[in-house]
């Protein structure tokens, strides 16, 4: 009689997600498995976990577009006419849909300048997520802006029931993050901002090629911004992007980013500008990393397609479990499929779980790539880059209290959810064994 590893390396790929389901006979073996953990057998022998998904992608294509620009010994994108980084923008807002695009050095430094074309500054109040990456939070303090924090919910985005609450006179706009690959839920989040005359800014880095009920993320609020650091769907090591259909927020984030300047194209797109210089920075994006964003741009596709069919497959072939509670997604056929996540109920059964699944040889682990805000000390103590900074020098300023007290909702969800990151280049072998290996802990840990 074959066990139950051997019955499931017989199934072919399709048949995962529809011949494991089920709480028979497979079900109940499992229930009764003794776990790695305990000193049974490992599902695997060989610990799978996911990498970085744009790099793995890298072909010849990146070092064609590479040589391209070390051969042309012009790496500054306005000395030369036929630049990377145009190439890029142009394609990459024609993938999102949007009419513009700016490459720019990192994700910050896109928020800086998003944050810049929305003319944030102090005695301004930005609403965002409790549970989101630092820069969220730094750019509306380097602005000079209040950042304000809203619970996450399920679908560990920021929750649209908890903003209105957040809203105040001061109140400028709302950043909709879309966190490990979940879209965030836009359109009640749209429907609060158009009540209060609010902007909203999109924070789609980690969902690059992500969709909302059809649309792509960054073309469904007024601004949006994307990273290209090497954790993100696509990856130059470092890099972001501002997208946008409004000219004037495109006239000032392209001034922000270069020195106040509007240089050729962009003057002949814009018709000569609409918007008077003012202090601006320096973030302009180099050939070299125009150059691998134009080649990895043409991969994103291909990326998230099979992101999305690999974690189609898992949550198909545990569908079935008792009781189990999958992270929600606002748009299932959008999300990027970046995680198969479960509410354990409880940190401390989150964490058994986790170290169960790790101990099958299955890379498992609580929500990463963010951090609850509040808690941070530096942020609990509102510590800025100087003591007369304006953002907490406002009676507003002195009067918000950041700290656990402020977000106890987000650091009870963040603190159950958790299971395995996954990778767009996982076999159906390695598709199977994390099907059975969160089965086989799920019934022995969460049996009736």
């Amino acid at each position: 009689m074959k066990n139950r590893r051997q019955f499931l390396s017989t199934l072919g790929a399709a048949s995962v997600g529809s011949m494991i389901v089920g709480t028979g006979a497979v079900g109940s073996a499992a229930g009764k498995e003794k776990l790695a953990i305990d000193g049974g057998t490992p599902v695997r022998k060989t610990p799978l976990g996911y990498k970085a998904y744009g790099p793995q992608f890298y072909n010849d294509v990146e070092k064609r577009e590479l040589l391209e620009v070390l051969e042309s010994r012009r790496p500054f994108r306005w000395w030369k006419s036929n630049s990377k980084v145009l190439e890029f923008e142009e394609a990459y807002a024609a993938r999102i849909g949007v009419k513009y695009a700016l490459g720019v050095t990192s994700g910050t430094t896109a928020l800086c300048a998003a944050l810049a074309a929305l003319e944030i500054g102090p005695g301004d109040e930005v609403i965002l997520p409790a549970w989101t990456w630092y820069a969220d939070y730094d750019t509306i303090v380097l602005a000079g802006a209040l950042p304000v924090f809203a619970e996450v919910d399920s679908s560990l985005n920021i929750d649209p029931d908890d903003i209105e609450a957040r809203i105040t006179p001061r109140t400028k706009a709302i950043i909709a993050v879309s966190l490990q690959g979940c879209p965030a839920d836009m359109d009640p989040i749209l429907e609060i901002a158009r009540k209060h005359k609010l902007r909203v800014l999109e924070d789609f880095s980690q969902c690059v090629g992500g969709r909302y009920r059809g649309t792509y993320l960054g073309s469904i609020g007024d601004i949006g911004i994307s990273s290209f650091q090497e954790s993100k769907t696509i990856t130059s090591g470092e890099g972001g992007a501002v997208v946008t259909n409004d000219p004037e927020l495109f006239e000032r984030a392209i001034r922000f980013h270069d020195v106040s300047s509007l240089r050729a194209p962009y003057n002949e797109i814009l018709k000569g500008g609409m918007v008077a210089g003012f202090a601006a920075s320096n973030f302009r994006m180099n050939e070299f990393t125009g150059a691998v964003l134009k080649a990895q741009e043409q991969d994103i596709e291909t990326i998230c397609a099979a992101l999305r069919s690999n974690t189609r497959k898992v949550r198909e072939g545990i569908a079935d479990l008792p009781g189990l509670k999958i992270r929600r997604s606002p748009d299932i056929e959008g999300d990027l499929g970046v995680t198969v996540f479960l509410d354990h109920g409880t940190r401390e059964r989150r964490d058994r779980f986790l170290r169960a699944l790790r101990a099958e040889g299955i890379s498992a682990s609580p929500p990463g790539g963010s951090v609850i805000l509040p808690i941070d000390k530096r942020i609990e103590n509102k510590l800025t880059v100087h003591p007369a900074w304006p953002s907490f020098n406002s009676p507003e300023g002195k009067a918000i209290r950041y700290g656990a007290d402020s977000c106890p909702r987000t650091i009870d969800i963040i603190g159950r959810e958790g299971g395995v990151i996954m990778d767009p280049n996982f076999s159906d072998g390695d598709l199977k064994d994390i099907i059975l290996a969160i089965r086989k802990v799920y019934l022995a840990i969460y049996k009736a």
